[in-house]
């Protein structure tokens, strides 16, 4: 009788490789030689930061500026880097660099990693995400440094450089000061910086090569060549310029008056504020004003932004545009009573929809769940509550001053949410469903069902 062999799927591996990193991490930051006064940190505060760095949220427990040794700040360095790009595309590329061949097992991965529809192009995929990230991080800590050094003279470099990594990985973390951004609320460079390396890197690297693509016939084409974008790139950009500009004008209105953030500023300056909110909002976690002091409504459109998140195939959190533009079509759709959903004369796959349906689920489950638990172990308001776990949920980082007021067992529910929003709640799923099913012959009847 053959022994059945255990063996891990795609998706388990990536989501295992995750949970080694953030351990190893936690590990390197408990050491006193990560402490910025040579004393070991407590160690749930060393895992929320390694999960925290490695999940791109940004939500941290401890001052990132003052708690963490020179050290400390290069091992969280490296997990954010790890965690936008992901463990398989840094090793694939190694991997590359020293010739290894890329097997299929190694293609499963990079295409699960990715959640890519196909396996061919893979390795050049992987080169060109790897140039094309160092390429831009590097532009933008060259535009930091503008600033930052003249301001705090060689640390200025090294202020730099971590502030574009941490703005192109969406992880919000920085190691100026305290109070994150706020000291450059009205610093347009520092804005238009941070604002582009969350955009760019947001919408996606298949978005890159496409819009790569068309630009080159640009000269011969003109602006005609914006149509022989693919589906896939249409959706990601229009949803995040609509996302970004009707956000950005929402709370214009919403602060215009509100003392506590940008009344007393010039409209130049409520404008730019503005839109580094909202774009900020969307998974990057940096913070140009306080988010305790934002009205109300501002905060409910903030809390649909951070759900919402970036595009896919990038290093942003949330559902995601293409998600949220599908399920709107859908419903459109059904609402006209038209059997296909229709997107730029083009009709979206079933499967595209039924995969819009669950990451949504999931990912409202998981921070619903997270939301009642968190509820329970604090006594914070609801609306700190929710904004709390959203936010660790679509791996934002931002926060209504609640995060460094957590308990043990709150920092551990805000550690698993964060994990779990990273990892992807269809990864989850997947991951998990150990067994496949065969496919049946016989099928079950079918029975309506009144819906709504």
């Amino acid at each position: 009788m053959k022994k059945k062999h255990f063996k891990f799927s795609t998706t388990q591996i990536i989501m295992f490789t995750f949970l080694a990193a953030i351990l190893l991490g936690s590990i390197l930051l408990s050491l006193p030689i990560s402490s910025a006064n040579g004393r070991s940190v407590d160690y749930i505060d060393a895992l929320f930061t390694a999960t925290t760095s490695t999940c791109v949220t940004g939500l941290v427990t401890v001052p990132t500026f003052s708690t963490w040794s020179t050290f400390g700040h290069i091992v969280i360095l490296f997990l954010i880097q790890i965690g936008g790009l992901g463990i398989i595309t840094i090793m694939s590329g190694i991997m590359i660099a020293l010739h290894k061949r890329i097997g299929i097992a190694d293609r499963l991965l990079i295409q699960d990693a990715f959640n890519l529809n196909t396996l061919s192009g893979l390795v050049k995929f992987i080169k060109k995400v790897l140039i094309g990230t160092f390429v831009v991080e590097g532009c933008g800590a060259l535009l930091y440094m503008t600033v930052f050094v003249p301001q705090f003279g060689i640390k200025g470099i090294w202020y730099s450089v971590f502030n574009s990594v941490s703005a192109f990985c969406n992880a919000g973390i920085d190691i100026i000061s305290a109070d994150s951004l706020c000291n450059y609320a009205t610093n347009p460079i520092i804005n238009f910086v941070t604002c582009l390396l969350i955009v760019i890197s947001g919408i996606g690297y298949i978005v890159w090569w496409d819009l790569i693509r068309v630009f080159k016939d640009f000269g011969a084409k003109k602006f005609r060549c914006l149509k022989n974008l693919t589906l896939h790139s249409k959706i990601a950009l229009c949803g995040t310029l609509i996302l970004i500009f009707s956000g950005a004008i929402l709370i214009l209105i919403f602060e215009y008056n509100n003392p506590l953030t940008i009344k007393n500023y010039s409209l130049f300056d409520k404008i730019q504020v503005s839109f580094f909110q909202s774009i900020t909002t969307r998974t990057a976690g940096f913070a140009s004003v306080p988010q305790q002091n934002l009205t109300n409504a501002s905060s409910i459109i903030c809390l649909l932004l951070m759900f919402i998140g970036g595009s896919p195939v990038g290093t942003a959190g949330g559902i995601k545009t293409v998600t949220i533009v599908i399920l709107l079509a859908s419903a459109f759709a059904a609402i006209r009573n038209k059997d296909e959903v229709t997107l730029f004369n083009r009709n979206i796959p079933k499967s595209a929809i039924s995969k819009a349906v669950s990451v949504t689920s999931m990912s409202f489950i998981i921070m619903f769940v997270s939301t009642v638990l968190l509820s329970v172990v604090t006594d914070a308001s609801a609306l700190d509550i929710v904004y709390e776990t959203v936010s660790a949920t679509a791996t934002v980082g931002l926060t209504r001053n609640l995060t460094s007021y957590l308990d043990v067992w709150g920092k551990i529910i805000i550690i698993a949410t964060m994990y779990l929003g990273r990892v992807g709640p269809i990864s989850l799923a997947i991951a998990f469903n150990m067994k496949k099913e065969k496919k049946n012959i016989i099928k079950n009847p079918t029975e309506d069902i009144s819906v709504g």
